[in-house]
């Protein structure tokens, strides 16, 4: 890993989902802010340069979808991975289209897959 510590924003209204993540990201060495819903995901983005941002498509004030309207990733040059239970083709091309580099269920990876995805998005972003 870098000797700079990477940045990473993760959106998410599950409290134990957000905390977890979080402590594990940051045990790797990652600096880890949390937002607890869309509307404060925006803030974030708006006011804070990221390396990544991991986003919760349902989530109180703002859903994901609205979060990747507002903050065109492309403008912002952080890159979104999304990590929601929503699980239809509809809902991953949706998200794709507004810009997000990444669409996974979270029922589906453990959050050791998760750590490890995002360390080989870093490794690979830097060859």
């Amino acid at each position: 890993m870098p000797g700079d510590k990477k940045k990473i924003l993760i959106a998410e209204d599950d409290k134990s989902i957000a905390m977890a993540l979080e402590l594990k990201l940051k045990n790797v060495g990652f600096d880890v802010t949390v937002a607890n819903d869309g509307a404060e995901a925006v803030e974030y983005l708006s006011k804070t340069t990221y390396d990544l941002a991991l986003l919760d498509l349902i989530m109180p004030r703002k859903d994901g979808f609205t979060v990747l309207e507002e903050v065109d990733p492309k403008k912002l040059q952080t890159p979104i991975i999304v990590l929601t239970n929503l699980s239809s083709l509809e809902d991953e091309e949706k998200a794709l289209k507004l810009g997000a580099k990444d669409y996974f269920v979270k029922s589906n990876m453990s959050l050791s897959e998760i750590v490890d995805y995002i360390n080989r998005f870093f490794t690979h972003e830097n060859k």
